[in-house]
């Protein structure tokens, strides 16, 4: 892995390295590579918290709130959703109670827990998410047309070999 290669001078040219700009020419090859993934991984999270932003006026976090709870129409109790979000149970709790009084989510006792809550969208909240999750999906497939789709399986698969071994 150059330090010289295309992509790492046209993004010094535009000021863009960001994290790569750690790296040195005499680096580890994997140091460069997390550098690049932390950099890539950074510049697409700011653009999408600008974007949520500006065209929602909502967070990343209210929308990873709202997307665990699309996926289970059931709901989640706190607990659980405070582990997927990977956050603390008064983040969730916190968040639980403005998006509430905004009439997005609701909150019922679990029937099998009497000491639990059970949080789902409301219809006006599933509403809500779909019109944004729409326009996530457009903004993530624009933002990685760059790559041809066989180029994004690869790298699927070679992250996903990557997490497998990290976790064992």
């Amino acid at each position: 892995m150059k330090q010289n290669d295309a992509s790492h001078a046209l993004l010094s040219d535009a000021q863009e390295l960001g994290h790569e700009a750690r790296a040195g020419t005499g680096d580890h090859a994997v140091l460069k590579l997390w550098l690049r993934m932390l950099a890539s991984t950074t510049q697409i999270e700011a653009e999408i918290r600008k974007r949520l932003r500006e065209r929602f006026d909502i967070s990343l976090a209210r929308f990873d709130y709202m997307a665990q709870l699309y996926r289970y129409s059931d709901g989640l109790k706190m607990r659980v959703l405070s582990r997927y979000l990977m956050v603390t149970g008064g983040n969730v709790t916190g968040l639980t109670d403005e998006l509430e009084r905004e009439g997005v989510v609701q909150r019922s006792a679990s029937p099998e827990d009497r000491r639990a809550w059970i949080v789902s969208l409301t219809p006006k909240g599933r509403r809500s998410f779909e019109a944004m999750a729409k326009e996530h999906e457009e903004w993530l497939l624009e933002m990685f047309s760059g790559l041809d789709a066989k180029a994004v399986q690869q790298l699927y698969a070679q992250l996903g070999a990557l997490r497998v071994h990290l976790v064992r």
